[in-house]
């Protein structure tokens, strides 16, 4: 089983990231005559005409607007280079969790009727009923079960065997795509992480190569930063709890398995030929 970890030194390295490089744009955007000007001098009073005079009512012009985010392609734009690769990740994110969760139903909501049905066939009609039972269902614990009875001839102990290793076959067919599956919890916030070192390099860029330092010249980095983390945690989450869920059904098959196996072993305990 896969594990993820080392994922929350991560994000608190990154949100330290994040506070020094906002807390180091706005002390280099603060005017450096501000501190020095003195405090108690009073302001030149307005001995101009009336109609010179500024209106109170009147609406003071803004230095800059913030323009919205217009709709996904805005929003996606807006993200920087990062943003393709992790459109990858959530592409390929929802095709497995789609095709798993289609697939892991339908084996395990079976399983539990075809191992009622193959055992009430041993018991009441011996092994041929129920190796017939098997063939007509075809469902994965049906194909455990059958590997079994056709070895009751052979001893408990290989009956048993037989089944551990149909066992492992069809885990492993329930475990494909997982893999992938983890793949994409592991690497979208690494990418969305990547992302935001790439907006504050952006970012220091522009105010190495301004005159005059202001926030706004700051701002479409940060913006970049936060957009790619926002959206690597966000495919990541998601895509973990599958991960999980999927994990959960398939040990709880497998202990299911378990238990139908030695019930089958029991049954067959007084036709086994070395007992």
């Amino acid at each position: 089983m896969l594990h993820l970890r080392g994922r929350g030194l991560l994000g608190r390295g990154t949100g330290l990231l994040i506070g020094i490089a906002i807390a180091s744009v706005l002390a280099v955007t603060v005017p450096a005559g501000a501190q020095d000007a003195p405090a108690d001098d009073p302001a030149p009073a307005d001995t101009g005409p009336p109609s010179e005079r500024p209106s109170l009512t009147e609406p003071v012009p803004s230095a800059g607007r913030y323009v919205e985010i217009r709709g996904f392609v805005d929003w996606f734009e807006r993200g920087g280079i990062f943003m393709y690769p992790l459109l990858i990740c959530s592409v390929v994110g929802v095709a497995i969790i789609i095709e798993r969760f289609v697939a892991i139903r339908r084996a395990t909501r079976r399983s539990r009727r075809e191992s009622t049905a193959i055992l009430r066939a041993l018991r009441t009609a011996g092994v041929p009923e129920a190796r017939d039972v098997c063939r007509r269902l075809r469902g994965p614990a049906a194909r455990i079960l059958h590997a079994g009875l056709q070895r009751v001839d052979q001893g408990s102990a290989r009956v048993e065997r037989a089944m551990e290793s149909n066992g492992g076959i069809e885990v492993a067919i329930l475990q494909r795509g997982l893999l992938w599956l983890s793949t994409v919890a592991n690497v979208a916030p690494l990418l969305g992480f990547l992302g935001t070192v790439s907006g504050m390099i952006h970012a220091f860029a522009t105010i190495a190569g301004a005159d005059q330092i202001s926030a706004r010249l700051v701002a479409g980095g940060i913006e970049e930063a936060l957009i790619t983390t926002e959206t690597g945690l966000s495919i990541a989450i998601p895509v973990q709890a599958f991960y999980n869920y999927f994990v959960g059904r398939i040990d709880r098959f497998t202990t299911e398995m378990e238990e139908t196996g030695l019930e089958l072993l029991s049954i067959l305990e007084p036709m086994d030929p070395d007992g």
